[in-house]
């Protein structure tokens, strides 16, 4: 952590020496400052203009990826519903129509099965 703060502190120094003397030497020739400046602010609206390109880029991107979700991924997530429905319903109607039945059964068998153990001589509790 000591290194990275020094580092720091180093790379702040750096530019502080450099702007002084940048500042010095543009207050000794005015005109290579002048012409400095003209050529720094062209490559500022070239900046500009790339970065608007790249805005441009993204927002079309973004609409892109807005028409994906809500012409592709919408569908198969109402496809997806459709099936857990069916799903739902089927596990219902065999809860219903099969395991209910057979468990009514067990038990009605387990209860005749304890009625005879207690009916037999020896063999209930």
């Amino acid at each position: 952590m000591r290194t990275y703060v020094a580092i720091g502190l180093a790379v702040l120094a750096v530019i502080l020496v450099a702007s002084g003397f940048a500042v010095a030497a543009m207050l000794r020739s005015p005109d290579q400052t002048e012409t400095i400046r003209d050529i720094v602010i062209v490559f500022m609206a070239a900046e500009a203009l790339v970065i608007g390109l790249a805005l441009v880029l993204l927002i079309v991107q973004i609409a892109r990826l807005t028409a994906l979700l809500q012409n592709e991924i919408r569908p198969i997530l109402m496809s997806t519903q459709e099936t857990l429905d069916t799903v739902r319903g089927t596990t219902a109607f065999l809860g219903n129509n099969l395991v209910d039945p057979v468990i009514k059964a067990n038990s009605a068998l387990a209860a005749v099965r304890r009625a005879l153990d207690l009916l037999r001589p020896g063999r209930g509790t």
